[in-house]
């Protein structure tokens, strides 16, 4: 397609009007979830379904694909539309119900409030509006306002609701002058220990050469994580408008996006994104006419963690092995092909779009005092409402975890929450009233990261945890220093022995030491970070490493070599169901008899616990203590 010259007025109000021509044709629209997360739901299922029921009933009706609104706990989702009525968003949908609502809805008039969650507009036939949810109330929706609403791939959409108006806010200012606004604004990078944007920005233009390069760094590679992968695969065009405005402000007039190949659909919307801006005149030569050239490259990372650390990510861009080098130079004085270069973040990016489609005003005026603005997380772990959410700066960690993730599953007691991925820190309850900033988080010993949240409950042993996170960390180490190589691998061999129960009392003194000597000692980011879990749970739980060292016992009886397994004689029915499961031949018995367990054939699988019948709970997983059972099978009658 020959690149478009109009005026962005122009181009503005042609989008405004397909936007509305979406809604007010007298068709009905139904929009499908089809982000990874309701693609691993079957979403994909439930759009054919919804098509042939469609087709069926001779139904006119617009299927529109969408990115994820945040609700992941309760996808697939749709919402359905009829003219002149508010769109009612249903949840946790299979092929079979999703057709049948097309029918009830559509032709019947039944709302099926069965599957109803709430409208995306008002209050509305006794549905809640969106913003009414429990899970929405204390959300702010800057970063993630369009996302699950619009289609990504259509460009119009993006510029219908208030899209590029950034850039061309910016276009009309001179470089200098955005980057002050970046800097009034407040703005801290939002994928790492959050550096000041504006701060950055300056070094990088005032730094020798005329050759300048950005980056955006997609390489969200922390387990729990996927803030950055929904919002490209949602709403893309609000990352790249905030690279033309670096661009812009930089003098670059080449950027890159490293985003990790396991991420296809987001690469997928990306290279869309990418064509439709060169048709639209947003990239390219002489941009809306300002006279800045700026072009975006890709760049698919293999899935190597430490390509997260920028002069790592900077090495695998040149084709190089992704390890990183010490710093200073920082790369925004001599990063890609020593050239100054300005790496941020996913989010960070979207984030400069909103601070010129709105002003900077705007953004200063939430968050809190040092962290300015509002942040995305992965909601995970043992919360009941798992999903993608939107916080202002400042909101408590009890907020987040009981207001918009309604408590833990199964109404269990609270354990422990890990904020910021493998590098991040382990804090407990009585932490939960931390305010979710920079400074707070850095001071509990934790780092806000990119934005991962795992909640974890009373059945989470922390040194297991611990070593879960360490165990990637050291995996993931490109082994280029000896501290972080040899020190997090001897690291992982104290916490398997202590889970073990080979530990000494001399074990922990060995392990905060190390855990000092690598944070220190180490040359980037994944190393100075990795002991984070280890340090945070010594800090916090000591008393819970204690009793695997001293007690040979594991609290949250996790720790498989810490646990036994018994039958309780007086609740066993002889049913043989734990003795057919168990794949070791470790249980003993007969029909009606007492079964009993053979612990020095017991692989310690638990099959024999989760399988033993509700009503009997016969057998039972005990540590640190020793139960008196026969040595024998008994029959059922004899013990009663």
């Amino acid at each position: 397609m020959k690149k478009l010259t109009r005026p962005f007025d122009e181009i503005r109000k042609q989008a405004v009007e397909e936007w509305n021509r979406l809604w007010n044709d007298g068709r009905a629209v139904i929009r499908v979830e089809s982000a990874t997360c309701g693609r691993a739901a079957g979403v994909l299922q439930v759009a054919d379904a919804v098509q042939k029921k469609l087709q069926e009933l001779n139904i006119d009706a617009k299927i529109v694909n969408t990115g994820c609104i945040g609700l992941c706990y309760l996808e697939p989702i749709m919402d359905v539309t009829k003219p002149n009525q508010p769109s009612i968003l249903y949840h946790s949908l299979d092929p079979k119900t999703a057709a049948s609502i097309v029918e009830d809805y559509l032709v019947k008039n039944d709302i099926r409030a069965d599957k109803a969650l709430c409208s995306l507009g008002s209050s509305y036939a006794n549905l809640p509006s969106l913003a009414e949810l429990p899970v929405m109330q204390k959300q702010t929706r800057w970063i993630l306002q369009r996302c699950g609403l619009i289609d990504p791939e259509k460009i119009e959409h993006y510029i219908a609701l208030g899209g590029y108006s950034g850039l061309v806010k910016a276009l009309s200012m001179k470089p200098h002058e955005v980057i002050e606004w970046v800097k009034l604004s407040r703005l801290r990078g939002r994928g790492g220990a959050g550096f000041p944007t504006g701060k950055k920005w300056e070094v990088c233009r005032s730094a020798p050469g005329d050759e300048k390069y950005i980056i955006c760094n997609a390489d969200e590679g922390d387990p729990g994580a996927f803030m950055n992968r929904a919002l490209l695969e949602s709403d893309p065009h609000f990352v790249l408008e905030g690279m033309v405005i670096g661009s812009y402000a930089l003098g670059a007039q080449v950027g890159y996006i490293y985003c990790r190949a396991e991420y296809p659909l987001a690469l997928e919307r990306l290279r869309t994104a990418l064509k439709q801006m060169a048709d639209f005149g947003f990239l390219g030569k002489d941009i809306l006419g300002s006279g800045h050239n700026f072009e975006i490259r890709i760049k698919e990372g293999a899935g190597a963690f430490v390509c997260g650390e920028e002069t790592a990510l900077i090495a695998s861009i040149e084709g190089k092995r992704g390890m990183p080098r010490p710093r200073p130079p920082y790369p925004a004085q001599s990063g890609l092909w020593g050239k100054p270069t300005v790496i941020n973040n996913v989010e960070t990016w979207a984030c400069v779009s909103l601070i010129f489609q709105k002003g900077w005003e705007y953004f200063a005026n939430k968050g809190s005092e040092s962290s300015k603005g509002t942040k995305t997380f992965s909601l995970v772990g043992k919360v009941k409402r798992a999903g993608l959410i939107e916080v202002p700066l400042g909101i408590t960690l009890k907020e987040i975890i009981y207001d918009i993730g309604g408590g833990i599953i199964g109404d269990k007691e609270f354990k422990a929450v890990q904020i910021g991925g493998p590098s991040g820190g382990c804090l407990p309850k009585v932490l939960l009233t931390t305010p979710v900033d920079y400074d707070s988080l850095s001071s509990a010993g934790s780092i806000m990261g990119s934005g991962g949240i795992v909640v974890m409950d009373e059945d989470t042993c922390v040194v297991d945890i611990a070593h879960y996170f360490l165990d990637f960390t050291q995996k993931e180490s490109c082994g280029k220093c000896v501290v972080c190589r040899e020190g997090t691998w001897k690291m992982l061999q104290l916490l398997k022995a202590i889970k073990e129960g080979r530990a000494d009392s001399n074990t922990l003194a060995k392990l905060e030491d190390l855990a000092q000597i690598v944070k220190i000692g180490s040359l980037c980011g994944l190393g100075q970070t990795a002991p984070n879990p280890v340090l945070t749970t010594l800090r916090y739980f000591r008393d819970e490493y204690e009793a695997h060292i001293n007690e040979k016992r594991c609290p949250a009886k996790v720790c498989k070599n810490l646990i036994t397994y018994y039958i309780i004689p007086d609740k066993c029915e002889g049913c043989m169901i734990c003795l057919r499961e168990c794949p070791s031949g470790a249980i003993r018995g007969g029909k009606r008899m007492v079964h009993i367990i053979d612990q020095e054939k017991c692989s310690k699988c638990g099959v024999c616990y989760n399988v033993c019948p509700p009503r009997f709970r016969a057998v039972v997983k005990v540590s640190g203590e020793h139960m008196n059972t026969p040595s024998e099978p008994i029959p059922v009658q004899r013990r009663k």
